[in-house]
Order: C-alpha cells, then sequence, then structure tokens
C-alpha cells in the first residue's frame, strides 16, 4: 500500500455513491461529493453541504462526470496461482464423466497439482498474473488467493511466495489462505491421517513461520476429507492463531459447516448441500456463506444452496468466482454477480453487497473495507453506469472507468 504521507488530500465531485454501510440497502447518494485524506475518506454527502473550508483545503480535485461510484469489489474465495489447466476435462466433462470421476481417475486437483510442482517460481507467476489482471479490470481492490496445489512443503509454500511476489507491484490487497488439506496426494493414498500430520507439524508451521498465511482453509468432502481430520487442521490453525475456512457441503452433507461456524470460521463456502440443522450454528456465530456460483454452473450442479434459509437466518451472504482451473475457469466477478442472480436467486443488492461487504467480512477485514464511510480506506470504483443493477444485469460488458486503490487512482486501469 502506498505510504500516506506521500498522498494528497481528494476532492472528489458530481458522483453518485453508492454506500453500501449495511446491505439493506444500496444507500444511494445522489449529487455527492467525498474528500479522501491520504488513504482514509475523510467526508462523504451531497455535494450541496460540502462545506467550504473542507472544499478549498483540497490538493485536487476530481469531476466524476455524473458517473456510479461503489466500494471497491473484493473476490473472497480463489485459487488464482497454479500452472497448467484441465482444458481435457472440460470436454470430459461434456462427454458424461463426473467431476468425482475424473478425480478418481487421477485427474481434478490432481492434475493440477503435477503441473504446479513443475514448475518455479517465475513460471507460477508467469502464468497467474494475467488471470488476476482479469479481476483488475473489472474493479477488484481486494482479492483472497488459496495455496492448495502443491500438497507438499515445497510447493505450498512456493505457491505463497508466487502469490506475494505477484501482487507487490500491484496496487491490490491481497489476503493469502493455506489450503493444504485440498486433497489427498499420491504418495500418500490409503495414508490420509498421516499426510493430516504433515499438514499440521510440518507444512502449516512453515508457511507461517515465513509471514506468509493469513487465514486456513479445507475441503471436507467425500473425495477431499474427513470431518475429524478437518478438526485436527483447524486445531492447527488455533495454535498458529490463525483464522479458519471451510470448503463445505459442495457435493454431500459431511456437518463440516456447522462445525466450522461453531469454531468461529470467517466463512463457510460453497453450501450446496447444507441441512437446515446447521443454519442455527451459522447463524449464531455469524460465520459469511460464501456462495460460488462459477463452479455450481460448470459442474451442472443440481443441488441449489438454501438461499432463502440463510436469507430468513439473517446470515451474511458473500458470493466469489471460485476462480480455478477445474471447477470453476471463472475470472470475472461481475460475471459472478450475474451467475448469483439469475442461478441462485440473489437480488441485485445481494449480489452488490456480497462482493463488497459481505465479502468483506468473509475476510475478517470489514473495519477497513468493503463500504464507503467516513473512517474507511479509500478503495473506489467508477462505473458508468445510471443505477448499481445494471452490474448484475450485463454480461460481457466491463463498464468499469476508474478505479482508486487506498486513496490513490490505479495506474493500470484502462478507463471505459
Amino acid at each position: 500500500m502506498p505510504d500516506t504521507k506521500t498522498l494528497a488530500t481528494t476532492l472528489l465531485s458530481n458522483v453518485n455513491v453508492v454506500c453500501l454501510s449495511d446491505s439493506q440497502s444500496y444507500g444511494l447518494i445522489e449529487n455527492a461529493a467525498l474528500v479522501v485524506d491520504g488513504e482514509r475518506i475523510k467526508w462523504i454527502g451531497e455535494q450541496r453541504h460540502l462545506p467550504a473550508d473542507l472544499k478549498n483545503a483540497t490538493d485536487q480535485k476530481f469531476d466524476c462526470e455524473g458517473k456510479l461510484m461503489t466500494p471497491g469489489l473484493i473476490d473472497c474465495h480463489t485459487h488464482l496461482v497454479y500452472a497448467g489447466n484441465r482444458a481435457n476435462e472440460f470436454e470430459q466433462q461434456l462427454e458424461g464423466m463426473s467431476y468425482r470421476d475424473i478425480s478418481d481417475a487421477g485427474g481434478g486437483i490432481m492434475s493440477t497439482v503435477r503441473a504446479t510442482r513443475e514448475a518455479d517460481k517465475k513460471t507460477l507467476i508467469k502464468q497467474s498474473k494475467p488471470r488476476l489482471q482479469s479481476l483488475l479490470n473489472e474493479g477488484v481492490t481486494t482479492v483472497e488467493i488459496k495455496s492448495g496445489y502443491g500438497l507438499n512443503t515445497e510447493t505450498e509454500v512456493k505457491m505463497l511466495q508466487a502469490t506475494k511476489a505477484m501482487t507487490t507491484d500491484l496496487q491490490l490487497q491481497t489476503k493469502t489462505t493455506f489450503l493444504a488439506a485440498h486433497a489427498l496426494p499420491p504418495e500418500y493414498a490409503g495414508k490420509s491421517d498421516y499426510y493430516i500430520d504433515k499438514v499440521c507439524n510440518e507444512m502449516l508451521p512453515a508457511a507461517a513461520e515465513a509471514g506468509l498465511v493469513d487465514a486456513v482453509d479445507a475441503f471436507c468432502e467425500t473425495i477431499g476429507f474427513q470431518l475429524k481430520q478437518v478438526e485436527r487442521v483447524f486445531d492447527a490453525a488455533e495454535k498458529w492463531n490463525l483464522p479458519i475456512k471451510c470448503h463445505a457441503e459442495q457435493l454431500s452433507d459431511m456437518g463440516a459447516a456447522a462445525m466450522s461456524a461453531e469454531r468461529g470460521a470467517l466463512s463457510v463456502d460453497h453450501l450446496e448441500y447444507l441441512s437446515d440443522a446447521a443454519i442455527p450454528s451459522i447463524a449464531k456465530s455469524q460465520s459469511v456463506a460464501v456462495l460460488l456460483p462459477g463452479a455450481y454452473y460448470v459442474l451442472k450442479e443440481k443441488q441449489l444452496p438454501p438461499v432463502a434459509a440463510l436469507r430468513t437466518a439473517g446470515i451474511p451472504m458473500a458470493i466469489a468466482t471460485d476462480a480455478n482451473p477445474g471447477s470453476s475457469p471463472l475470472f470475472s466477478l461481475l460475471t459472478t454477480m450475474n451467475l448469483s442472480c439469475i442461478l441462485f436467486g440473489l437480488t441485485p443488492l445481494e449480489a452488490l453487497a456480497g462482493c463488497t461487504i459481505q465479502a468483506a467480512k468473509a475476510l475478517g477485514i470489514q473495519h477497513k473495507v468493503g463500504s464507503i464511510e467516513v473512517g474507511k480506506q479509500a478503495d473506489l470504483v467508477l462505473w458508468n453506469c445510471q443505477h448499481p443493477a445494471e452490474l448484475s444485469y450485463q454480461i460481457g460488458f466491463n463498464p468499469c472507468s476508474r478505479v482508486m486503490q487506498a486513496g490513490q487512482w490505479r495506474s493500470n486501469q484502462v478507463a471505459a
């Protein structure tokens, strides 16, 4: 992030601001103005109410030409860093093979693991950076990136190092998640408990000691790890004082969402097979339900996540691309917003809140970003739109005009 001492005080005027200070309304302020002081928002309101002394004290002024402004978008669940691709498996799925069949035949996650183990850090960065740039071009200012395609200490650390190196020269906030409990590597076939031992006692300590981990995740599923094994991973995370997240109830009901929520998980993700019995635990903990319509779409799933029940229980719902080479080769958060409305029945307001304020909650950074409020970081996006529903409505069109990251206009943004 830029040094606040080098940043000016900026007045942004003639703009329609979607504040999203809560998820119940857009919080739209028409004909608004904002004052950004360094990295943070100092004042916001109707332009006619801007105090004269505050206006005169600004170092630079920017006319937003009546455009729409939202908080910077947040992609809170991605697997962006990996080598190779799985276009051949896409063909196999279209020919009738299931995701589980492909995985059982040595494909799926393991095919990406093999390619990622073979790639050096420079290659990982070269292949991954265009995927990240796709998100940046659509106004994403914060992205979570998981490991999980190494499944050994060396490669898991290499993935996290590549993530850090790839993002240091970009105007972007990144959160890294340790996901070594993603799949069982072939060298541990039939010895999943021994692999979990290694995850807890060697791999996580190596990554955490290097300062590479912001949270710990695990894939609890019949083709992943059992509930007791995931609990052991979360016990290890607790020893390192790291928050937890969980891939839960994607293909079957393993009870992982309730268990994770009871442990105070930041989020429980996927949830297509979430049972009614688990909802009170999630509601009580206020863990965020992260919905991933890209995976649902690509895998041609039939079981919908229980959106109505989550909504009734008041559980925060975030959305994310789940960007990965197999089950969700999706690198557009705007498209994800549309899919969440069409496939899952979210409203445009819920979709936009899902990749701003609710996504910030899923990463534990809602005090800093996710809404446009005084004191929060000035992560802002200008859109060539009249109404925020347009962001969910249009498919394959990017109306992003300009992005401000921590009080500075992003230099690598191409204006629309």
